[in-house]
């Protein structure tokens, strides 16, 4: 089912000011944005998680292995790519988005233990043990990471399922950096 993907002309009244601060901010429109134009709703809520996120305690390493760890764990064709590129704009070495993308092993054991516990929480819909809080307070993170990865989680969520069900194409500037999931699959 196409899905609509919106420009300033196209877009509901009250997505055009959430357009035009994508189009400021990226010098572009993702194509994410624009699919998500159509309800700005949706739209700003994603805006919004976004934003809030990326002004927890965590650094651009960690946003990068929690954000790529729910891309990766809901094989999002589009969001992997993104993740990298945004990645690279952070100044997150190549080394831990490769691991990332390729399911291997992370370069310290903090950032492993944050990508263990976020995938945990995925695929358990975030019902973890005691055992598995423990593993990652043991890591050196404490409650509220445990709180900012489901504000994470909750971001991720948007975005990989719009693409899931609106099959948004990568964007061209993405395109060299797309991504399937290989045979590696992790064994949390």
């Amino acid at each position: 089912m196409n899905f609509p993907s919106h420009d300033q002309d196209s877009a509901p009244e009250a997505s055009k000011p959430l357009l035009a601060e994508s189009q400021k901010a990226f010098g572009r429109l993702p194509g994410l944005h624009k699919v998500l134009a159509e309800s700005p709703q949706a739209y700003e809520g994603y805006q919004v998680l976004h934003k809030l996120f990326t002004e927890t305690d965590f650094d651009a390493e960690e946003l990068t292995v929690v954000w790529q760890s729910i891309n990766v764990e809901n094989e999002c064709h589009y969001c992997v790519p993104a993740h990298t590129g945004i990645a690279k704009m952070m100044k997150v070495s190549d080394e831990i988005s490769d691991a990332l993308r390729n399911e291997t092993a992370l370069p310290t054991p903090k950032l492993e233990a944050l990508r263990t516990f976020t995938v945990q929480m995925v695929r358990n819909r975030g019902f973890v043990s005691d055992e598995q809080m423990k593993t990652f307070f043991d890591a050196g993170y404490s409650h509220r990471a445990v709180l900012d990865v489901i504000l994470g989680m909750a971001q991720k969520t948007i975005s990989n399922y719009v693409n899931h069900v609106a099959e948004t194409p990568v964007d061209e500037v993405f395109q060299p950096l797309a991504w399937s999931r290989g045979d590696n699959k992790l064994d949390v």
